[in-house]
This record gives C-alpha cells, structure tokens and sequence, in this order.
C-alpha cells in the first residue's frame, strides 16, 4: 500500500519515522557538518548531471558465432585523490543523448551497496563501469560511510565476455594489502559491478593478464566463475540498486534490488525534509526466507517543494514484529 500524506489516516497522518534515531544517514540524525556536507554536495551534484539511458549488455556483441568482447584499454588506476563527483538524477532531469547511466559497487558496514554513476554512452559498457568502480566513492559517498576495498594502484587492464563469463584483467596491486573480508569484499566488487549486466552471469579474474584461481596471501579459491551467490553473506538482506544516495527523484519513484528476508515481505517508506512519512508501501520480493529475490515497484508520493528527503527499507522481526534489516539512502525529492 502506497498513500500520499492526503491520503493518510489519522493514525498516519503527519507522523515521523519512529526509528529515526537509529539511523546514520537520516537527516534529523545527522550532525550539523556532515549535514551541510550532504546537502551542498547533493545540490552541487543535482545542479550539473543529467540521467542517460540504462545499461544494456557489458560491451559490443558480435552478430555471428560465440559471444565474446574483448576491451582493452589504457591503464586506469586507483587513487584517492581522483573521484567522481557527479551523483546522477533519477527522473527529473532531462535525458543525456550522449551518456548512460551504469552502477558500482562499494561497501558500506561490512555489505555491499549500490551507487550510480553517469558516463559517456559506449559500447564497452562492461570496461567503462570497470573504470568508474576503480576511481572509488564520491565525497558524498565516503562521508555516508561507502568505502573501496580495491587497494590504491590498481590498474585495469581489460576484460573479456564469453558465453555468459567476463574475464577482467587488473594489476597485481589488486591483490596486495589486506586480510580475508578486504579480499572477499574486493572481489564482491568488481563481480557486482559486472554481473549488473544480461550478458555476464559470472566472472573470471587475471592479474596483469595470467588467470588465477586463488587470490593473495588470504588464498581465497576462485576456481569456478564467480556470481552474486558466492557472496551472499556480503550481501545486506535488502539490496537497494535504484535509487542511490544523492538521486533527484520525482513521483512515481520506482524502486529496484533483492532481499532475502523473511517470507520475502519487507516495507519501503519514503520520508520528506522534516522525517514525515510520505509513502509507505508493503515490498514481496520473488523469494524469500533464506532465498535472494528480486523486487521492482513505483511508489507514488506527493510532496508541497523540492528538498532533502530519505528512502528507508526494513523488514519487520518476526521474533518481536521490531524494525530489522534498516537500510536508509538519502534523495532529493522534486515536487
């Protein structure tokens, strides 16, 4: 169930999200810096990107035979000093005819979480959010707790798709520093950020360019193709990938991940400026209950101006019916 405030109770009617304070991100909560920090990076970042069309296939396909892309590229490499600093729009802005839109993945609090990125429209989309990934989080991003797990230096190298498999080439710095969750978290990554893609179901990894099927001093085995399946337990149980933290939205907001939570069911709430709950709708993802499924919804919502707002998903215990699994991604709402 959807509703507008209009259209709310007068149990509903105006209320706040009573489990605000448990939340990093949510404006009320935040300190007055990071506060400030959020907003002029989210209007900086709203003022000067637009949103292109979404991803298709990780790279150019041929017409003919197997299916294979191969991208090789000048050597793109990790530092902290180069990010991105354009956080997309998500439905206001005008459409980009020359650029696209495609995800990334960092972590934030030990799981893996979504962030977009626009970049110029291409073919070699696959080698393109390989690159995006490597420049790391935006300062917004870091400063709402997202981090890297890629060691500075990294440099891609190329990758290739074949028959459902990408193949990524990095530099050995890729597998330096760090212990087994910085390793596997790495690897979560860049296995994400390409299996975002139709034509990617799993990934292979070389290290300036000879295949490896165990990964650093750690000695994590990568003997098969690597799939969002191996990383489950680095996966939150609600995978919010669209929106991402910084997006400008309008109504109808469409909603789109996985989650793995109990009977599959969980709640979306949609909250403006002053924590007031604008939206609120029951989620049943295609499978649950110790199985990750996919979600995808529009959420209508009414707001009187344009201003900083939040989307929070939980699921409801059912040990004790309290709010568990919170993720919270901050917005711009536009009237």
């Amino acid at each position: 169930m959807s509703f507008s405030p209009g259209d709310q109770s007068e149990e509903t009617r105006g209320r706040k999200m009573t489990h605000a304070p448990r939340h990093r991100f949510f404006p009320l909560v935040l300190t007055t810096g990071l506060l400030v920090l959020v907003l002029v990076a989210m209007t900086v970042a709203a003022a000067g990107c637009g949103v292109g069309e979404g991803v298709g296939d990780a790279g150019a396909v041929s017409t003919s035979g197997s299916v294979e892309t191969t991208v090789t590229t000048s050597p793109v490499t990790t530092s902290p000093e180069e990010t991105t600093t354009t956080v997309p729009s998500q439905t206001t802005t005008t459409v980009g005819k020359d650029t696209m839109t495609v995800t990334v993945y960092y972590s934030r609090d030990e799981k893996i979480c979504a962030a977009a990125r626009v970049i110029p429209k291409t073919q070699e989309v696959g080698a393109a959010a390989m690159k995006a990934l490597l420049k790391g989080p935006t300062p917004e991003e870091a400063a709402a707790g997202m981090v890297s797990n890629i060691p500075d230096g990294t440099t891609f190298l190329g990758v290739s798709i074949n028959g459902g498999v990408a193949t990524v080439d990095l530099s050995k710095e890729y597998a330096s520093g760090g212990g087994s969750l910085s390793m596997m978290m790495r690897l979560a990554e860049v296995i994400f950020t390409l299996t975002q893609f139709p034509t990617v179901e799993g990934v292979n990894f070389k290290l300036d360019g000879k295949a490896i099927d165990v990964l650093g001093g750690e000695g994590l085995i990568l003997d098969h193709p690597m799939g969002r399946a191996d990383y489950e337990d680095l996966s939150p149980a609600i995978l919010v990938e669209s929106p991402t933290l910084g997006n400008s939205v309008g109504s109808p907001l469409r909603v789109t991940g996985t989650a793995n939570v109990f009977e599959a069911v969980f709640r979306i709430n949609l909250v403006n400026w002053d924590g007031l709950i604008i939206a609120d709708q029951v989620v049943t993802a295609t499978s649950g209950t110790g199985t990750r499924g996919t979600f995808d919804v529009t959420i209508p919502f009414t707001v009187d101006r344009a201003g900083l707002g939040a989307l929070i998903v939980f699921a409801d215990s059912p040990k004790d019916g309290s709010q568990i699994d919170v993720v919270e991604i901050p917005l711009q709402l536009e009237k």
